[in-house]
C-alpha cells in the first residue's frame, strides 16, 4: 500500500495501474498523460491547499491539473477532497466515480464518462468564500462527453448544458424553458384520479423549474425519474413524454 505526496510535482506518462494508495495528496502540480486503471484510493486530496507542515497562508491555491490522463475502474475514495483541481481531455471509464460532493472548486474540460456516475455535483461555480484565492469566479466545464455514462442523481449547478454532449443518452433529455414545460403539462396531471399521483407530480415538477431556474438558467437534464419517483413508471413515461413535447429540446446534434 502506498502514501504518495505531490508538492509542485511534474509528473508524465507514469503509469500508476491498480496501486493501491493509502493516501495521495497532490498540491499545484501536473499529471500529464498518467494512468491510473484498476488504481484504488483510501484517502485522495487531487488539488490540496497545503501539503504536510507548510501552513496554507489563505492568500493563494494552487491549481492541480490532470491532463490527458485515464481512470478505468479507479477507485475514488469516499467523499475525495478535489480542490482546485483541473481535468482535461482525461477519461473516466466505469470509475467508482460516486458519493462526491466536495467538488465545489473542480474544473472538468473535454472529458469522457463512461458507465455509471452517481450522486455528484458538478459546479460552475466555486464557492463564494473561495474565489478570491482561487483567482476566478467560475469553473470552466466544458466539452465534456457523457453519451455513453448512466447518470444516476448527478447535479449540475450553474453550468451551460448546452456545451456539454448529450446526445444519445438513454432517458434523458436536455431542454430548455423548464419553467414553461411545468406550467404546460400541469393539466395533464391535474386529469389524473389519484390525488397522491398529482401531488407527487406537482412537488417532482415545481423542485425541477426551481433548480433550473436557479441552477442552469432554466436548462435541465431530465429523467422520467424527476418526473416523480413514486409514481407508477407508466404515469412517469407519460407525464416526461408531455414535458418533453411542450418545445423543442436543446441538445446539440
Amino acid at each position: 500500500m502506498t502514501d504518495l505526496i505531490f508538492d509542485r510535482a511534474r509528473l508524465v506518462n507514469v503509469d500508476f495501474t491498480a496501486t493501491r494508495f493509502a493516501g495521495f495528496n497532490a498540491h499545484g502540480s501536473e499529471f500529464d498523460g498518467c494512468d491510473f486503471s484498476g488504481a484504488a484510493f483510501d484517502q485522495l486530496l487531487m488539488g490540496s491547499t497545503g501539503i504536510g507542515a507548510e501552513k496554507w497562508d489563505g492568500a493563494t491555491w494552487p491549481q492541480t491539473v490532470f491532463r490527458d490522463c485515464t481512470f478505468r475502474r479507479t477507485r475514488f475514495a469516499e467523499r475525495t477532497f478535489f480542490g482546485n483541481v483541473r481535468f482535461e481531455r482525461c477519461v473516466f471509464d466505469r470509475s467508482r466515480l460516486r458519493e462526491q460532493t466536495a467538488t465545489f472548486e473542480a474544473e472538468f474540460v473535454g472529458c469522457v464518462f463512461l458507465g455509471r456516475v452517481r450522486s455528484i455535483n458538478f459546479w460552475g461555480r466555486p464557492a463564494d468564500r473561495d474565489q478570491a484565492v482561487l483567482g476566478r469566479d467560475h469553473n470552466d466545464f466544458t466539452g465534456n462527453d457523457f453519451t455513453a455514462a448512466e447518470l444516476d442523481d448527478v447535479s449540475f449547478r450553474h453550468i451551460d448544458l448546452r456545451v456539454q454532449r448529450f446526445p444519445g443518452l438513454p432517458g434523458y433529455a436536455l431542454v430548455d424553458r423548464v419553467t414553461e414545460r411545468a406550467r404546460t403539462v400541469l393539466p395533464l396531471v391535474d386529469s389524473w384520479p389519484d390525488e397522491r399521483h398529482r401531488e407527487e407530480a406537482r412537488f417532482a415538477l415545481g423542485f425541477l423549474a426551481g433548480t433550473a431556474r436557479e441552477w442552469n438558467d432554466d436548462q435541465a437534464l431530465v429523467s422520467p425519474a424527476q418526473m416523480g419517483r413514486k409514481l407508477p413508471p407508466a404515469m412517469r413515461e407519460e407525464l416526461f413524454a408531455a414535458f418533453r413535447r411542450t418545445t423543442s429540446d436543446t441538445s446539440p446534434d
